[in-house]
């Protein structure tokens, strides 16, 4: 399928219609569907079922709990060091580098909004401003749990609806505004280097983000309004799990400005893994 053809069904599919119904099969515990759906998947995607705490992969419940696998213990070392940055996901770098006054970098003659990425609110986006983002795309055979990337105590959690659309490298080179317009959860972080956010994109399929304090987050569609959750207490080390997605999507870090270099060797399309040294804060 072309690039082109890919991108106008994306227009013309229900999104979110296509996405609950993947969500009913990802969930469902017959064991028939659920093991010919993750047979396939696996072998399709060539997944690493050795470096999984549960190797076999028709052992899991369903086909949500095969794609959120945990690892086994020591699977991907955390970056150590008071002011490394750790990567937040297994997958490949989409685009990494600053934020150009309010802009982010999206792809050649694309970008978006910071304010629009964080749900609308100039005064959210603001300390961002000038800063520095890194995306991180993770494709369907990635370990597909969201890691903290320096230590940080929550601040808020603000659900932002929006389309569905893929999040691959063909549908950032041609849809404006790609993470600033599908649904996508933001958490915002106080840290010892300033503010931190790391937002959780949806993408074509997701079925649902969780978190590890507030449970599963299903797709709410597009005609709902922005929601902001406040949580108390919240304090996350540097490598902790800080949510998951059902089926793959990106994962967006945005610290502020004059806070932190990104590794030199980092660039668009580089394979990362969760937890190596992602930059040094200043």
């Amino acid at each position: 399928m072309s690039d082109t053809l890919f991108i106008v069904l994306q227009h013309l599919i229900p999104q979110h219609l296509l996405s609950r119904g993947t969500g009913w099969l990802a969930a469902t515990r017959i064991k028939t569907i659920k093991n010919t759906f993750i047979s396939r998947f696996a072998k399709a995607y060539n997944v690493n079922m050795a470096e999984a705490a549960e190797e076999n992969p028709l052992a899991y419940e369903n086909f949500n709990a095969f794609f959120t696998r945990a690892l086994k213990p020591g699977a991907r070392p955390i970056a150590t060091g008071a002011k490394t940055v750790a990567c937040p996901a297994d997958g490949a770098i989409s685009q990494i580098g600053g934020i150009t006054q309010d802009r982010i970098f999206q792809a050649k003659g694309h970008d978006y909004g910071v304010a629009a990425l964080l749900g609308g609110d100039d005064e959210r986006a603001r300390p961002f401003l000038g800063g520095h983002f890194a995306t991180v795309y993770l494709s369907p055979k990635d370990y597909h749990r969201v890691h903290m990337p320096f230590t940080g105590r929550l601040r808020e959690m603000i659900y932002v609806p929006g389309d569905l659309y893929s999040v691959n490298a063909a549908t950032a080179g041609n849809v404006d505004n790609l993470f600033a317009r599908n649904e996508r959860l933001v958490c915002l972080f106080d840290t010892a280097a300033g503010p931190m956010a790391v937002v959780l994109v949806g993408a074509m399929i997701v079925a649902g983000i969780a978190t590890v304090w507030a449970g599963d987050i299903k797709p709410h569609g597009r005609h709902v309004t922005v929601s902001s959750y406040q949580h108390e207490n919240i304090t996350l080390q540097k490598g902790d799990e800080l949510g998951r997605f059902y089926l793959g999507s990106t994962a967006i870090v945005l610290f502020g400005p004059q806070v932190v270099d990104w590794s030199k060797n980092l660039a668009a399309g580089s394979s990362v893994r969760m937890g190596e040294a992602f930059g040094q804060l200043r």
